[in-house]
């Protein structure tokens, strides 16, 4: 039983480790201090369901629908370039450092929609969640429990993202600060929208 949960609580860390672009949206957020505990619970949340979704069964469901994966992974291609577009546009340009006086620049609702975007729009996700990790826990003694240990390495993960994040906030106060955190933002996602667009269809 404990073997079950610890191989769930392994798998799914090391692979939603892997910085992309659900990761660093959320980074950028917490150093930001920009309602980035709900962004975390909606990742957090995501991972929960879809994990649970992929060891219950839906996993064998997407196999059979190759094309509306292809048509996501465009869409997810366009709003990560967009995203992309918007952080390196911010380091070219330059903007203020974070201080006290700064009010959130966006509205909760705006950020809950950009995080699910940035989450469901991105094959990777379903890849992962529904197909890649349910197919180790197929071979545990107790595929509740693996689940449990998946959802566990999600809730610890991106904890720390939103408390890491936000800690190291005092000491970015410097707009050069910025103009390196959003250029190094920018050029990640435009990675993966590039591998996003020249990679293979998904689950064909």
């Amino acid at each position: 039983m404990w073997q079950s949960y610890i191989t769930g609580l392994v798998v799914c860390g090391g692979i939603i480790m892997a910085i992309g672009a659900q990761n660093a949206y959320v980074l950028g957020l917490a150093i930001r201090r920009e309602y980035h505990w709900w962004s975390a619970g909606v990742c957090m949340s995501a991972d929960i369901v879809l994990l649970t979704a992929g060891m219950f069964g839906v996993s064998a469901f997407l196999l059979t629908m190759p094309n509306a994966m292809e048509a996501l992974r465009w869409v997810g291609v366009l709003f990560l370039g967009w995203l992309a577009a918007q952080a390196l546009w911010r380091a070219g340009s330059g903007r203020e450092g974070l201080t006290a006086n700064h009010a959130r620049t966006r509205s909760l609702r705006g950020v809950l929609l950009a995080t699910l975007a940035v989450t469901v729009l991105n094959p990777q996700v379903y890849l992962d969640t529904l197909l890649l990790i349910p197919a180790v826990g197929a071979q545990q003694e107790s595929a509740g429990v693996f689940v449990a240990g998946a959802a566990t390495a999600s809730v610890l993960w991106f904890s720390l993202l939103a408390w890491g994040g936000s800690a190291l906030s005092p000491w970015l106060s410097r707009p050069g600060a910025w103009r390196v955190i959003d250029g190094a933002i920018g050029v990640m996602m435009l990675v993966i929208a590039v591998h996003l667009a020249l990679g293979s269809t998904l689950l064909s």
